[in-house]
């Protein structure tokens, strides 16, 4: 189920972010999603502090997450409305397989917040290329349950806070590209003031 690893650029050139609903079996297995975790966390680290963590929730979870999902969401948003109910059982039953990626500061390191956050976005965006590299797809998702502090209290505790749901399976249609920035706006060449 490998694309083409000959070509690592051709892979990283076609990535694209699968829409979480649109992700069918098969998913990964025990052994690949493994692999995949093992190499998201092959990530930039600065004093190797792994300041993230992954959580997997698995097929026979999906349920008890959904329920998590709704009571934290009623007990923030008492009169919420059925259909913002269904799109939180919706939300955690999509997708064959789903990571929970946690940014896991070491608040005793002197290595500051922010690079350790950064760290944890590049774990996740490693997993997301993992994903790809062994044929399936990924759709890495923020949304209200990633920063409500119940939810994230099922996952960890404080000062930890999640950075995403990454969904994993294979596509069930196929994968849009979006439009990408333009070159010159975002890309520039400094020069010393004079």
């Amino acid at each position: 189920m490998l694309n083409d690893l000959s070509s690592p650029l051709s892979l990283l050139r076609t990535r694209r972010s699968g829409k979480p609903r649109d992700l069918a079996g098969p998913g990964p297995d025990e052994p690949q999603l493994r692999q995949m975790l093992e190499i998201a966390m092959r990530t930039p680290d600065h004093g190797k502090i792994a300041p993230w963590r992954f959580v997997i929730v698995g097929s026979d979870q999906r349920d008890a997450l959904a329920k998590l999902l709704e009571s934290a969401y009623r007990s923030e948003k008492p009169d919420a409305g059925r259909a913002e109910i269904d799109s939180m059982h919706q939300f955690a039953r999509q997708a064959p397989a789903l990571v929970v990626v946690l940014s896991s500061p070491v608040t005793h390191s002197h290595i500051p917040l922010w690079e350790q956050e950064l760290s944890t976005g590049a774990a996740a965006m490693n997993l997301l290329h993992a994903v790809h590299a062994m044929g399936f797809a990924g759709g890495w998702l923020t949304g209200w349950p990633t920063y409500s502090d119940a939810v994230r209290d099922a996952f960890g505790k404080a000062p930890e806070r999640i950075a995403g749901f990454v969904f994993i399976g294979t596509p069930s249609r196929p994968l849009e590209e979006r439009p990408r920035p333009d070159y010159d706006s975002r890309v520039s060449t400094w020069r010393a003031p004079s």
